[in-house]
């Protein structure tokens, strides 16, 4: 049969041969391919492409992809990731371990958290450079969110735009060096008998585990699928990733969770899919046009964020100002647009 798969030489000889190969879905930003050798092993083959990410160039994210996976993969206790067992650099061409994914299950978030802080706790001070440093909010973003509740006609309190500076400050990821998965979303876990596995690791990245841990609360920020998690089920995952990471580093996380969630508040990237990031300004879009991504709009997911962080902030030595701002603005997106939904709970996660 023709050879589907860009296998050369040097991986015909260290994988062995396709003999079966079926494209699966993927992203723009990639061509995936489940192949059985003549072997009848099965293995994923992954090249990443040169389209749908403006911010990195092809060979920048199979580099980055197949660092955090060889990190991902050091571990002595189960398995977080497939294994990387070739690669074909110009061709930017990855043959990972093939993961058979269980499938849907009811309870899927206290095996995801717990994968994430194993994740999370690979890495440490001593792994610096080994991949970038997170790219959390910027002065720009504050900027930006400031405008946004003058656009609104919300008034700020005066003290904001330091708090804002201090919550720049505090998120500085160069102190952190967790491993990151860079887009922790539904369809890049997969459900195994050890637990979960992470896959699609392009924007891998090392810097405080918070800011991925923020995606219950928060509502899955870099997701098509916006979620909300609430009451019992989000102080379950909550605990479990602390006490996972506690076990396995024997200290505890590192960081402020009102601060990660405050920093994908004010984040207008994270109300677009990736392709359109560091393209325009998407808060300044909100009072203007609702546009949507997936399975909620920017407004929708917007006023999420802005109650989430209202609630945590109320009592916070730090963002007080901040938080009154924020439900100061839930309230008036809320009180203009008053059809927006609230996002989708954790059981209408998709499933692939």
């Amino acid at each position: 049969m023709p050879n589907p798969v860009p296998f050369n030489e040097a991986l015909l000889s260290t994988v062995g041969t396709p003999q079966q190969a079926q494209l699966l879905d993927s992203s723009p930003r990639s061509r995936v391919w489940r192949v059985r050798l003549t072997d009848r092993r099965l293995v994923i083959v992954k090249q990443i492409t040169d389209d749908g990410d403006p911010g990195a160039d092809a060979s920048t994210r199979f580099a980055r992809e197949v660092a955090g996976l060889r990190l991902a993969g050091r571990g002595s206790g189960p398995a977080v990731a497939p294994a990387v067992l070739a690669t074909d650099a110009p061709s930017r061409v990855m043959v990972l371990e093939h993961v058979e994914d269980l499938g849907k299950t009811d309870d899927w978030m206290p095996g995801y958290a717990e994968s994430l802080a194993r994740l999370h706790a690979l890495t440490g001070p001593a792994d610096a450079g080994a991949l970038p440093v997170f790219s959390g909010p910027t002065a720009r973003d504050a900027e930006s969110f400031l405008a946004l509740a003058k656009a609104l006609d919300v008034p700020v309190p005066s003290t904001v735009p330091d708090e804002l500076a201090g919550l720049l400050e505090r998120l500085d990821p160069t102190r952190h060096h967790a491993l990151l998965h860079g887009d922790p979303c539904p369809g890049n876990d997969l459900r195994t008998a050890d637990g979960v596995r992470f896959v699609d690791f392009e924007r891998a990245a090392l810097g405080n585990g918070l800011i991925e841990l923020a995606y219950f609360r928060i509502g899955f920020p870099t997701c098509w699928c916006a979620m909300s998690v609430t009451a019992a089920p989000l102080a379950e995952v909550e605990d479990v990733y602390r006490t996972t990471w506690r076990d396995l580093t024997g200290k505890d996380v590192p960081g402020d969770l009102a601060d990660a969630c405050a920093a994908w508040l004010i984040q207008g990237d994270a109300l677009v899919e990736r392709a359109h990031r560091g393209t325009a300004d998407q808060l300044a879009r909100v009072p203007a046009e609702d546009f949507e991504w997936g399975n909620a709009s920017a407004r929708e997911r917007l006023v999420h964020r802005l109650g989430v962080v209202a609630d945590m902030t109320r009592d916070h030595d730090h963002l007080h100002a901040f938080g009154r701002l924020s439900s100061a603005l839930a309230d008036r997106l809320l009180a203009r647009w008053s059809t927006l939904r609230p996002l989708p709970a954790q059981d209408a996660r998709p499933w692939y």
